[in-house]
């Protein structure tokens, strides 16, 4: 994030600080006089590893220098909340319109107003998420991670490419038990109900938790680092890696059979049935744990998954278990007000 920072500084945030809150005249003044180039070459010793950029003529302008912490901790809040948006709208929106099966709207746990309920429950919730990620970026900026620059760094030549199996793994593990002690009756119902809305989700649900409830679940890929040597490129690919594999996990499109992926099918079973594959990436944690279910055999076939029969086996457990999982269902389902409005 050091260098993400360095780019973003030069090309945007340099000007904006100079300009918001800028030196005084006599403090300018003297500041021309206290600065030389020796130091102005220092602001961007980050990105200048990997290429040359010289710091903006705003660099210096601003009564909040680079390093201030409110600064950093302004500019990665803005560069978080700005990426993570994005992505998101970016990723669901591309997974909504070529993905997504869209027969599974006219699915009777299907909300009324879903999709706008599942954006407007993520847009509130990412300026959040972002907000309580910044301590994180911040401490990384500063020094406290063991995050490196090249491949020659790395503590031997094979963890160049053993870096992203142990950040799986790692982060799987942990997302597994925070995920599933967000289950317990006296946290579920407080924060991970909010994201267990949608029954039957689209792509647009992939972000739409309590701010806490993300947040918590984002807690392994943050404390990674923080524990062992990771590449700075690898950490915003994986970063970048684990967005679009959150939305994809909701798009209802279930290309991936298998017995150690936990995919979309394995996900889709998760928000049916609630108490089953807290899984993300794999499903080893499942299995040991004794949560794992395996995707009923008819929602890899396009036709079978929508019959009315099959649709009639899903809504009889689905009923059963909210009932078990949060006794009154206080959900407005599409179907049940358009009946309403007929009557």
């Amino acid at each position: 994030m050091d260098v993400v920072l360095d780019v973003l500084d030069t090309l945007v945030f340099d000007r904006v600080y100079a300009a918001v809150l800028p030196l005084s005249s006599s403090a300018n003044l003297a500041h021309q006089f206290a600065f030389n180039g020796t130091e102005l070459a220092t602001l961007n010793q980050n990105i200048n590893r990997y290429f040359p950029l010289s710091p903006s003529k705003w660099a210096t302008l601003s009564i909040l220098p680079r390093d201030h912490i409110l600064r950093q901790s302004l500019s990665l809040f803005l560069i978080t909340w700005a990426f993570g948006t994005i992505l998101y709208f970016l990723c669901a929106t591309l997974s909504f319109h070529f993905i997504y099966d869209k027969r599974a709207m006219k699915h009777p746990k299907f909300l009324c107003n879903q999709i706008s309920l599942e954006i407007k429950q993520t847009v509130n919730a990412l300026p959040v998420m972002a907000a309580l990620t910044v301590p994180f970026f911040l401490a990384e900026i500063r020094g406290y991670t063991k995050l490196y620059d090249f491949s020659s760094e790395a503590p031997f030549s094979l963890y160049t490419y053993l870096q992203y199996p142990l950040f799986i793994a790692f982060t799987d593990f942990g997302i597994y038990w925070i995920h599933r002690g967000e289950h317990h009756p006296k946290i579920y119902k407080h924060l991970h109900k909010r994201h267990h809305k949608w029954i039957v989700s689209t792509p647009f649900a992939s972000y739409a938790f309590h701010p806490v409830d993300g947040w918590a679940q984002s807690l392994p890929y943050h404390i990674y680092p923080f524990l062992f040597p990771l590449q700075k490129a690898a950490y915003l690919s994986l970063f970048t890696f684990v967005t679009i594999w959150t939305v994809m996990i909701h798009d209802g499109e279930y290309a991936l059979d298998s017995p150690i992926v936990n995919g979309s099918a394995c996900h889709t079973i998760h928000h049916y049935y609630f108490n089953y594959n807290y899984g993300q990436f794999l499903t080893i944690w499942d299995r040991i744990g004794g949560s794992y279910r395996k995707p009923n055999r008819e929602l890899f076939d396009r036709e079978v998954r929508m019959t009315q029969t099959e649709i009639k086996k899903q809504v009889e457990e689905m009923e059963k278990l909210v009932k078990e999982v949060e006794g009154v269902d206080d959900r407005c389902y599409k179907n049940q007000a358009k009946t309403k409005k007929a009557l």
